[in-house]
């Protein structure tokens, strides 16, 4: 696998990115704002008298404010001061030589009086404003008294200034004891705090730039990743006619995916008792333990094998499918098994056409006929009587009966055949034209009704993959069967009308069918 990939690098910087910036707000939020801090807004700075620099009047003034000297270029200010740390400061924090504590300068301004107010939960904050504490001003500097303040807790100055301009700079200087004094945003009625910190939202706006670019990356790549451990070398399949084309798509699908490792894999299928023979013999040949070859098998393997270790795969679900002309959909389990006993002769019997009924099977290699007489018929069929399923070979059989080779001959033949009736694998049994599908008691062909668990049809079972004893974990046989049952191999499998048997709604499935 390419650990040094683009979108890895990413994800792993984005990991450590969350972690730090995680770190670095608990270590925010604990130690900073533990500081001792002093804030201070200007809510108010407007202009009393006229606009020295236009020589115009600005506002209508009657009473004191027209008549006091001093009034025509005056202006008001109104200055908030407050504790916003998280800790209390006290007489002592204050570091200013002198009494006082702090020191308000309005540039280009002198002060004409200063009134201090406060909410009543303070009001004992007003007892500090004395000139024996350092209250007092000169031209443009305002001191303010060593003023113990909770954290959370605030007064306010309304200055009456002379001279300057509205807007002139206004600045609160104190040294404070491991704290610091900073200039607050003036909030306004029609103004909203900000719903994040500039932290908080530098923070976002980097984590998401992260993920995009890792989407990004993720979206231009390929959406089929090699799997994991690919292996070079050579591997047989052989087995299952009926899984068969799941074997050939998959099987590319790896050899495309892992072309840098040059696996070659070759699907050789000719029924699943013939596999698993096969397997048995390559096993017992073979001098370096486990052989490179896989048998797919419908349904478990013989008694006296504990050398094949199995690999359940799928659940696989088969029909049993009929000629166009035969005239019925549906038949009852107790029907079926009259018709492979040889009692049944005639379609019209059945409430059918009025046409010959030709049995068309599979050989006894078959798995697909294997758990036909497992799953349906409880008992193996009859003789077989016909070589080209037209005629009969012997005249003492009740009906023509012939055995074939694949899933493929059989559906091909039933098509061609009138009266004909087989089996074959579900997906292949619904592509094929000139037949039609069987009901089982009413219960259709559905493997969709076997994952809901809604139906009761009978012809269907686990599909397994045998190797003689364990496989290395290094081989191009154990990556294989991983890419198989759990890799892309579970799409292909689904796609092809089975149910995969490591997925949520298979693992189940396969356990209680295995059982």
């Amino acid at each position: 696998m390419e650990w040094l990939s683009a979108e890895n690098l990413v994800a792993v910087g984005t990991a450590i990115l969350g972690i730090v910036a995680s770190a670095v707000m608990i270590w925010y939020e604990r130690r900073v704002p533990r500081r001792k801090r002093i804030g201070y807004r200007v809510q108010l700075d407007a202009p009393i008298g006229d606009d020295p620099r236009s020589g115009r009047r600005i506002n209508r003034r009657v009473g004191w404010f027209d008549t006091a000297a001093g009034m025509t270029d005056a202006s008001m200010v109104l200055l908030r001061v407050e504790n916003d740390g998280s800790g209390a400061i006290g007489r002592e924090d204050y570091q200013n030589p002198g009494t006082h504590g702090m020191t308000v300068e309005f540039e280009g301004r002198t002060i004409l009086g200063v009134s201090v107010t406060q909410p009543t939960v303070t009001s004992h904050l007003i007892e500090h404003f004395t000139a024996e504490r350092g209250f007092a001003y000169r031209d443009g500097t305002l001191d303010l008294p060593r003023v113990p303040l909770n954290r959370g807790a605030y007064f306010k100055l309304l200055v009456l200034l002379a001279g300057g301009s509205v807007g002139d700079g206004i600045e609160l200087r104190c040294d404070l004891s491991d704290g610091e004094v900073h200039r607050n945003r003036s909030a306004t009625p029609d103004e909203k705090a900000p719903l994040f910190s500039r932290a908080a939202r530098l923070i976002t706006i980097t984590l998401t730039l992260c993920v995009v670019a890792l989407a990004v990356i993720v979206v231009a790549q390929d959406d089929s990743p090699p799997p994991i451990g690919c292996e070079g070398g050579s591997l047989t399949l052989t087995g299952s006619t009926a899984f068969a084309p799941v074997l050939r798509e998959v099987a590319r699908a790896y050899e495309e995916d892992c072309a840098a490792d040059d696996p070659r894999i070759e699907v050789d299928a000719h029924g699943s008792a013939s596999g698993i023979r096969r397997l048995l013999a390559a096993g017992a040949e073979s001098e370096h333990g486990s052989p490179p070859l896989v048998a797919l098998s419908d349904g478990p393997k013989p008694g006296g094998t504990p050398e094949l270790r199995e690999n359940r795969v799928a659940v696989s679900v088969f029909a049993l499918v009929v000629h166009e002309d035969v005239g019925l959909r549906d038949l009852s389990t107790a029907d079926v098994r009259r018709l492979y006993r040889g009692e049944i002769t005639n379609w019209s019997e059945l409430g059918g056409s009025d046409l010959p009924v030709r049995l068309v099977s599979r050989d006894a290699n078959s798995g697909t006929r294997q758990v036909f007489q497992r799953r349906v018929l409880g008992r193996g069929e009859i003789a077989h009587s016909s070589v080209d399923c037209v005629h009969k070979d012997d005249p003492a059989a009740p009906v023509v009966r012939c055995e074939l080779g694949s899933t493929k001959e059989v559906l091909t033949t039933v098509a061609a055949l009138p009266g004909a009736i087989g089996y074959s694998e579900l997906n292949l049994a619904g592509r094929a034209r000139g037949l039609h599908r069987l009901d089982l008691d009413g219960h259709p062909a559905s493997v969709d009704a076997i994952e809901d668990g809604t139906g009761s049809y009978p012809y269907q079972e686990i599909e397994y993959a045998y190797t003689y004893g364990r496989p290395p974990r290094d081989s191009l046989a154990s990556s294989f069967l991983t890419y198989l049952a759990r890799g892309i191999g579970q799409d292909v499998i689904r796609t092809h009308g089975h149910l995969p048997c490591w997925t949520p709604e298979g693992t189940g499935r396969c356990a209680r069918r295995a059982g």
